[in-house]
């Protein structure tokens, strides 16, 4: 016997598959959707701390514009040549980096 040509045993057969299938027919698709986002939102908060932690958490915090001035001052002093100040956006304190503008 073969297909039948009956719509009706068609779609008996076709939502028996789609049942052996699981998540409403589409293979488990939904839940790879759904991994997918949470792994791309673990990877951007990842991602937004290890930027924190460069750009901030782990550099000298001057209170003021002028004090990190005078830190640039004493380094170059010392030797250490092409530094600048600028306004962290994360504490809003003053870092200083060898990066041009």
């Amino acid at each position: 016997m073969g297909k039948s040509r009956k719509p009706s045993a068609n779609m008996k057969k076709v939502a028996a598959f789609k049942s052996q299938l699981g998540d409403g027919g589409l293979g488990g698709l939904d839940d790879i959707f759904a991994r997918e986002e949470e792994r791309s939102e673990r990877q951007a908060v990842e991602h937004d701390e290890a930027l924190y932690e460069k750009a901030c958490a782990s550099k000298n915090r001057y209170s003021s514009h002028a004090d990190a001035e005078e830190a640039i001052r004493l380094c170059a002093e010392h030797g250490t040549r092409g530094l600048r100040s600028y306004k962290c956006r994360y504490c809003g304190g003053w870092h200083l980096t060898s990066k041009p503008q």
